[in-house]
């Protein structure tokens, strides 16, 4: 879900970590070579990388709902597990437009493999979506007492260290000595948990929820509460070189997105019923799990929280400023 890349990341993303689904060719119709067009897009064919998670869910409903193609554009999307694993494409120009966790893209910036700009926001955590589970019957009933503890993440420089190690610091457990962070894949998260591969489990939802129902679980800590709160999770990246390439085609992606991004913002019910039509989650499931909630906007103070917090954990070997690489909307 979703730094489901940096892990979630992230999470997934956050993860932003759900099960990949079949790759959808869905769209608006093509126009051949992708080449520019009476309304003076420098490309109108483009493929768009996305996590299959409630992430990508404003993109699906801007194909759903024609939005890209109102702006004149063939949108297709590629399921793909983190932006590193497709920065060939990104650099050479196979792929446009990427979703990354926003700290997995700064890595990626730092590093110096290429370079990215921010297009579009996409995903922020939300109070009982992103958390640290316990079984059943765990004596594990506080923070402090994970200390000398297992924690299962799906990367071990993902979103779910990143947010888990403030609310481990303020409640005394050293994040570096106290504990000790496994790789659990995202699919085996709740089989872990419940053959005790890990004392505790970082998860995000839908498996937060699956974990809680089938298990009896318990979140012990929220994630996405306190320092943590309201954490910028995933955005829309390009590389600066197609940007300055396609300043007219990443406008039309923009506003395109914008549209479905105050849908998603505003109407539960959208993003419910898009979800099961891109990833494995049920319709059932789809209506109950903790969604993360969608910025309307692309705010550099927000995201600066995410390179602050990765510099002073360690994950970045320096402060960074996020403005330098914001490009809003114009219009």
């Amino acid at each position: 879900m979703r730094l489901r890349a940096l892990g979630r990341t992230a999470l997934i993303g956050l993860a932003t970590t759900l099960v990949i689904a079949g790759c959808s060719g869905s769209g608006t119709e093509s126009k051949p070579g992708g080449t520019a067009n009476a309304s003076g897009l420098e490309k109108t064919s483009l493929l768009i990388g996305q996590y299959p998670g409630a992430d990508s869910a404003p993109l699906f409903i801007a194909m759903e709902r024609g939005f890209f193609k109102e702006q004149g554009l063939d949108v297709k999307q590629e399921p793909i597990q983190a932006p590193q694993a497709v920065l060939p494409k990104l650099s050479n120009g196979q792929m446009d437009v990427v979703l990354g966790s926003y700290a997995t893209i700064l890595t990626i910036q730092e590093g110096g493999s290429e370079k990215f700009k921010y297009i579009a926001d996409s995903y922020q955590g939300a109070s009982g979506a992103f958390g640290v589970m316990v079984a059943k019957n765990s004596p594990i009933k506080k923070i402090s007492d994970l200390k000398g503890k297992k924690i299962g993440v799906n990367a071990l420089k993902g979103l779910g260290v990143l947010t888990m190690n403030p609310h481990l610091k303020i409640n005394g457990v050293d994040p570096q000595k106290d504990v000790t962070y496994v790789e659990i894949a995202t699919t085996n998260w709740l089989s872990s948990l419940e053959k005790g591969d890990a004392d505790a489990v970082w998860m995000t939802d839908p498996y937060v929820s699956e974990a809680e129902s089938k298990l009896g679980a318990t979140m012990l800590i929220d994630t996405m509460s306190g320092p943590t709160e309201s954490l910028p999770i995933t955005g829309w990246a390009a590389t600066e070189k197609w940007i300055s390439e396609n300043p007219k085609t990443m406008a039309a992606f923009q506003r395109a997105m914008a549209k479905a991004q105050n849908i998603a913002a505003t109407d539960r019910d959208a993003v419910t019923a898009i979800l099961p039509t891109f990833t494995k989650i049920p319709k059932e499931t789809a209506a109950t799990i903790n969604l993360g909630n969608y910025p309307t906007s692309l705010n550099a103070q927000r995201i600066q929280r995410v390179a602050d917090l990765m510099a002073e954990y360690g994950f970045l070997k320096a402060k960074m400023d996020v403005s330098t690489m914001i490009v809003n909307p114009q219009g």
